[in-house]
């Protein structure tokens, strides 16, 4: 950058010819011409940086997008290749590639497109798209109508197939053989909850059902009665209570990837969300009786075949609430947001699958947030944090956390006979990664860990617009 310096005699006789100037004013005006001059440097210098040491936390974060409404996936979606190498991020045009070494952006798909998730073995990522055409009906007239088909494009080489056509309803997940992809539809308007034939995610409020969210992910206004309006945090209750109370008919339903072959696996008047499948077993599949969650029993898993219906938590106490479930990397364990009421006591809870055994991990007020994860080794935890209108109410929760468990041993090494059958207890030692006090938290930033464990990747619009971040997990040198 090449900065002009102007002859100053020739600006200062233009400013003001007067002779006896004070040599104090000339030296002002000299100073402030300097200054115009430079205003181009100053301006480029003043765009946001990309990358910085977090002030108040002492941890590197990274900007990884360039182009306003780029998002990482929702918590539990997985969204890496196959090689751990490459982030997929979906954005206002379609769906991208960033390669997390390099950080060099690769569009994928280049339209407006509703992504499901990436496989896990093929490299390819799975999405939806509305697709017009002509059809012709009984009385020999046509009409146009729209197919929700199912593509799946290979993150490198692009190639692009057609894999299903769906009567009705959303695909949430694909399992980990990619054999079979999981939906769900609803008869009736699904409303403001209508994303993914219903997987417990709201639309965004301007983009669209699927695409990548605006600065806020939905808009759930109400009033109370006497004209006042709820927060955002319950206004969402009381929206998602007039859906759960409709008692709508929904049906869970998997699609053979190689025939396209759609089968009926559950049918129920709960409201069905949250639809996952193992990340290791091809046939087990969890999803949640959406609604309030002091008022459902929310987490249950199923066999693809319809059997083995299973609840995985039963409160013990009123306005207990469990939710935001998710597998562990190698499908072993379910983890679970749980308080012990409702906003009082806060645990991330573990069920491990094979044996029933119950780990509680206990964290403060400001340490709860929207969602949790693990590392692909379960060694530590991670959360988005949470603002002051949350079921938390936490006065000091707008961080990225890194959550590492503690186990309380037994006293002089001294077991309780039955301790097997009991829940293993323990706590989180708490770091802080990021400073999220620009974040406004009608975003949820849905951490997840990259597949090497050194960076927390998340979404956020601390900067005004959606882009997708990165923290080191190791504090800066």
């Amino acid at each position: 950058m090449v900065v002009v310096t102007p002859k100053w005699a020739d600006t200062m006789s233009c400013l003001n010819p007067n002779p006896i100037m004070s040599l104090s004013l000339r030296r002002c005006i000299i100073f402030s011409c300097r200054i115009a001059c430079l205003a181009p440097a100053f301006a480029w210098a003043a765009e946001a940086p990309t990358e910085w040491i977090d002030a108040d936390t002492g941890h590197r974060v990274v900007r990884l997008s360039r182009e306003p409404g780029t998002a990482s996936l929702y918590f539990h979606q997985n969204s890496y290749s196959p090689d751990g190498k490459k982030l997929i991020v979906t954005t206002d045009n379609g769906i991208s590639t960033i390669d997390l070494a390099t950080r060099v952006i690769e569009p994928v798909v280049s339209e407006r497109v509703s992504l499901i998730v990436a496989g896990r073995k093929s490299g390819l990522v799975y999405y939806a798209k509305r697709v017009a055409r002509e059809n012709t009906k009984p009385d020999g007239t046509k009409e146009t109508v729209t197919d929700n088909v199912i593509f799946a494009t290979h993150l490198d080489t692009k190639v692009t197939r057609e894999i299903a056509k769906l009567p009705r309803g959303g695909i949430a997940s694909i399992n980990a053989d990619e054999s079979l992809m999981l939906g769900s539809y609803v008869d009736g308007d699904a409303g403001i909850f209508a994303r993914d034939g219903g997987g417990g995610r709201a639309a965004s409020a301007t983009t669209g059902a699927g695409a990548a969210p605006a600065t806020f992910q939905a808009d759930y206004k109400a009033l109370r009665p006497d004209g006042t309006p709820f927060t955002f945090a319950e206004a969402k209750e009381v929206r998602m209570n007039e859906q759960l109370e409709r008692r709508l008919k929904r049906t869970m339903f998997t699609v053979s990837i190689a025939t396209g072959e759609i089968k009926t696996i559950l049918q129920s008047s709960d409201w069905l969300g949250h639809l996952q499948f193992s990340p290791t077993d091809p046939g087990l599949i969890m999803f949640c009786h959406e609604g309030p969650w002091h008022k459902v029993d929310r987490i249950w898993t199923i066999r693809t075949d319809g059997t083995a219906l299973t609840k995985i938590h039963t409160r013990t106490m009123n306005m207990e609430i469990a939710g935001h479930e998710f597998f562990s990397a190698d499908g072993k364990t379910i983890w679970y947001d749980l308080q012990t009421p409702r906003g009082e006591d806060f645990w991330v809870a573990g069920y491990e699958l094979a044996t029933g055994r119950r780990t509680w991990w206990h964290l403060q007020r400001d340490e709860w947030s929207v969602h949790f994860n693990v590392s692909p080794d379960g060694a530590m935890f991670a959360g988005d944090g949470g603002d002051n209108e949350m079921v938390a109410h936490a006065k000091d929760g707008k961080w990225i956390y890194l959550l590492t468990p503690q186990r309380i041993p037994d006293v002089a090494g001294i077991k309780n006979p039955d301790a097997a059958n009991l829940i293993d207890p323990g706590f989180f030692r708490s770091e802080r990664l990021v400073n999220m006090a620009k974040h406004d938290y009608r975003l949820e930033p849905n951490v997840t860990f990259t597949p090497d464990r050194k960076w927390v990747i998340f979404r956020s619009n601390m900067e005004g617009a959606v882009h997708t971040y990165a923290v080191e997990v190791a504090k800066a040198k």
